[in-house]
């Protein structure tokens, strides 16, 4: 579904529905490393147990905003958090952000 198609959508998209687009983008990017079969789930930190590099998020902060546009910021995200923070984030801070974004946004 391209961002056009994103905003026809009535309802913003649930934790579960963001987090099987999240995983399937994840799965693109670990693919490159022979880790496509890497399960991910909300308590997945990308550092540690996903193994991500800086280039990696900035390839999935690519992806997201390709999906849901200038509403999904990963950098600006970012930005928010301390070091131990961003070394420490999980998949499923990033649902919960993309999530509340999309609802935000929604209501605007």
């Amino acid at each position: 579904m391209t961002v056009s198609e994103q905003t026809v959508d009535l309802q913003p998209p649930t934790e579960q529905e963001v987090l099987t687009e999240i995983t399937a983008m994840l799965a693109a990017v670990l693919e490159e490393y022979g880790l496509d079969d890497a399960e991910v789930t909300m308590e997945s930190r990308f550092t540690e147990d996903l193994e991500l590099e800086s280039i990696d998020l900035v390839t999935l902060a690519g992806q997201l905003q390709d999906r849901w546009g200038d509403r999904i910021n990963f950098a600006e995200f970012l930005a928010g958090m301390e070091l131990d923070e961003i070394i420490g984030l999980t998949v499923g801070r990033l649902v919960r952000h993309v999530v509340d974004r999309l609802q935000s946004a929604g209501r605007s």
